[in-house]
């Protein structure tokens, strides 16, 4: 009884050191959200994941930086802080001068434009 539950026990370690790892795997998302992108920001809200159809190129109007991380920009008109929607997008970083937005798993950096450019 003893020698059947060791060699049970052998060929369950045996198994679980299997591994299904595929060399040069890519993360195709098919509409759904990235695994690998947190769900929670670093200042503790949780990130929106209702889908809203893009509404057009991202335009950053003017950024509100805050060392500390509460940070906000101005995109498309709306004040938008880490973890909002914006026209598909959500904010996922705020920079002095720029803005860094993820969708679908895509990350998407758009520079705060100068007077006259």
């Amino acid at each position: 009884m003893l020698k059947n539950k060791i060699i049970l026990s052998c060929v369950f370690l045996a198994l679980c050191n299997i591994t299904f790892a595929q060399e040069g795997f890519i993360y195709g998302p098919k509409g759904k959200r990235n695994p690998f992108i947190p769900l929670i920001t670093q200042d503790g809200r949780l990130m929106k994941l209702d889908k809203e159809e893009a509404k057009g190129d991202l335009i950053i109007e003017g950024i509100i930086y805050d060392k500390y991380g509460r940070s906000f920009a101005i995109v498309n008109g709306s004040v938008a802080g880490v973890g909002d929607a914006v026209g598909g997008y959500q904010v996922l970083r705020v920079e002095e001068n720029r803005v860094i937005f993820i969708k679908e798993g895509q990350v998407v950096e758009v520079d705060l434009k100068k007077e006259g450019e």
